[in-house]
């Protein structure tokens, strides 16, 4: 309840075309209840499993929007943690639907020039310098480095057979471009 709670404060501050907007939270003893912008495209982990990857100008009017939104947060001093196409909802089904970021559940205020030593994200797109226990806002673009990476080629620069295997190539920098891709 508590980590809900951070997330839906931190969300009612932010105002940003690319940015899920909340309008209202009603907190009672036994539920929370938020009423937040419809968004009816779906994620855009769906759009790039049905399209398998993305030409480049689609691929870099994404990738505008999502730069736009942390750009937002990092000059409020708010960092994601865990961007990924799974927390990039498209606002509707047209082929020219905006994104918004959503699921601020890891995210956190960050002063300037100080760390964070808390290891939270997504293995695929966790940044090394989380892994090591010494970052910044900075790990959202390394983030959004491979959500474009997967949007151009289909499939994750670090993969492995297990989570442990991708934070080990991940916290290497080790990945394979295939040429095919």
């Amino acid at each position: 309840m508590e980590q809900m709670l951070s997330e839906v404060s931190i969300l009612k501050t932010l105002d940003h075309p690319h940015i899920l907007k909340v309008y209202e939270v009603f907190v009672e003893s036994t539920s929370v209840s938020i009423v937040s912008e419809l968004c009816t495209g779906g994620e855009l982990f769906e759009k790039i499993t049905k399209l398998k990857r993305f030409n480049e100008q689609l691929g870099s009017t994404y990738l505008q929007q999502i730069l736009s939104a942390v750009a937002y947060c990092h000059d409020r001093c708010i960092v994601h943690r865990d961007l990924k196409p799974e927390n990039l909802l498209l606002e509707n089904s047209s082929p020219k639907a905006l994104l918004k970021v959503i699921d601020f559940g890891t995210s956190s205020k960050v002063d300037p020039g100080s760390q964070l030593h808390k290891v939270l994200g997504t293995p695929y797109y966790i940044a090394p310098e989380v892994l090591s226990g010494e970052y910044n806002e900075k790990c959202d673009i390394w983030s959004l480095g491979v959500v474009l990476y997967i949007l151009l080629s289909g499939s994750p620069p670090f993969t492995g057979s297990s989570d442990r295997e991708v934070l080990r190539k991940v916290h290497l920098g080790y990945y394979d471009f295939d040429s095919e891709a």
